[in-house]
């Protein structure tokens, strides 16, 4: 069995409209929370900046929550920016539900896998997904084994459809090649 590994290289884009120049494109940048308090309400919200102006943005995280309802480590992280709270809010799907942005992840990913063994019998190959990187598994088999579509479809044998986005774990299993 072979591991094979989907990981981030770095940080999605946020597919958002920016409201001074309409381009669609926006970064975490350094990754910076605004927290504001009004009274015992408070609001947090991720900053994001768009790609083509610069023009800064919010992200609503929280929205007019008491003070006493979020735990003291988590509004920590969100005064003192926590890289991995930043990532945690990005890739949080509710948030990007309640935000209207989808992640951009063209070039910010790359697949670890060991190379395949020479011998011509059966093997079976697991992926797995470090982030919910959106990918078609029939594309991460062909890169990764520099095989056509029409062979993947001849030689691999999966429980899911390869030509279908996917962000879940699958398995595969690659068959003899036939002369």
């Amino acid at each position: 069995m072979l591991p094979w590994v989907v990981r981030r290289t770095r940080l999605p884009l946020v597919t958002l409209t920016c409201v001074a120049c309409q381009a669609d494109r926006a970064t975490t940048g350094d990754g910076k929370f605004r927290v504001n308090g009004n009274g015992r309400l408070l609001g947090v919200w991720l900053l994001v900046n768009c790609i083509a102006c610069g023009r800064s943005s919010r992200l609503v995280v929280h929205e007019r929550v008491p003070v006493r309802s979020l735990p003291a480590d988590l509004l920590a992280g969100y005064s003192a920016n926590s890289p991995s709270l930043v990532v945690d809010t990005l890739l949080d799907p509710l948030i990007a539900r309640r935000n209207r942005f989808a992640l951009d992840w063209d070039g910010r990913w790359e697949l670890h896998a060991p190379p395949v063994p020479e011998h011509p019998g059966p093997f079976q190959v697991t992926v797995t997904f470090d982030d919910p990187v959106p990918v078609r598994p029939e594309r991460l088999i062909a890169h990764a084994l520099g095989i056509s579509r029409n062979e993947i479809a001849r030689r691999v044998k999966s429980d899911i459809p390869l030509n279908r986005r996917t962000t879940s774990d699958f398995a595969f299993v690659l068959l003899r090649s036939v002369p």
